[in-house]
Formats: C-alpha cells, structure tokens, sequence
C-alpha cells in the first residue's frame, strides 16, 4: 500500500473519529490505530505488511534547501549501527540516492536515501530519537 494513501486513511480516521482500522489489498495489509498521547494529542500508530522500500519525501524549501521527510513512523539513527560514523553529518556533500540514516519501523532498518545531490545543511533530528511520518530530518542545499 502506498504511503500516500496512508496519510489519507489517517487523515480521515482523525476527521471521523475512527480509532483502528484494518485493511487487506491484493499482497499487502496494512493495520492502523490512532492512540492518544498525554498531552501530545493523536499519534499514528502504523504497522504494515509488507513493508516495502519507501523514498523519503523531498520537498522544496524557500531557502533553496530540500527537505528529506521520514515516510514512516519509527526510530531514526544515524549510522548503521551505535558507536559506527554517521551515514552524513552537515556539510557534508551526498549524491543522488546516497543513504543518510536508517528509520527502524516494526524491527526492519529502512535506509533513507538522498532524493537530491548537494550539502547536508541541517540534521533535524538526534540519534535513536522517535519519528514520525512527514517529519522533517534533513535540509539539503542541492546543486
């Protein structure tokens, strides 16, 4: 199932007031549960299956940077495993679909790739930190 329609079934859960919902298409299924948070409000709670590779999102930003999003909820690291460099830290120079981090979701490590050649400008998010779908981890100042 693709993330998009993702986002759109969660939209419409939170605008209905639906908290779980379950749904099955051809090779994958994918189950949905909105929990509250103290004080957070609502928070998607996503578990798919299969899960397959998704792209970042990138979007343009005014500055000129990209935005590199995380296109699921989980927990971002920056290298490949504790104590190991990290994949891009800023100033550093990335190529086109060059990994940038990993997002753990549901036990499987997810590489994010660069969607855009350029220069990290930003690191948004720390290290073994939660993320959420859309969230914002990287600005890239592309060439």
């Amino acid at each position: 199932m693709e993330l998009d329609r993702i986002e759109d079934l969660l939209k419409l859960m939170t605008e209905y007031g639906v908290a779980e919902l379950g749904i099955e298409e051809d090779s994958s299924a994918v189950h949905l549960r909105l929990a509250e948070a103290s004080g957070l409000g609502v928070v998607p709670m996503v578990a798919a299956s299969p899960v397959a590779a998704a792209p970042a999102a990138v979007a343009e930003v005014e500055q000129g940077f990209a935005e590199v999003k995380s296109p699921m909820v989980g927990t971002f690291y920056r290298g490949p495993k504790p104590g190991s460099p990290s994949f891009a830290n800023v100033g550093d120079r990335v190529s086109l679909g060059q990994t940038l981090c990993i997002v753990e979701a549901m036990k499987l490590m997810n590489e994010i790739e660069a969607e855009v050649a350029g220069t990290v400008r930003k690191v948004l998010t720390d290290d073994a930190q939660p993320v959420q779908f859309g969230q914002v981890l990287f600005h890239i100042e592309a060439d």
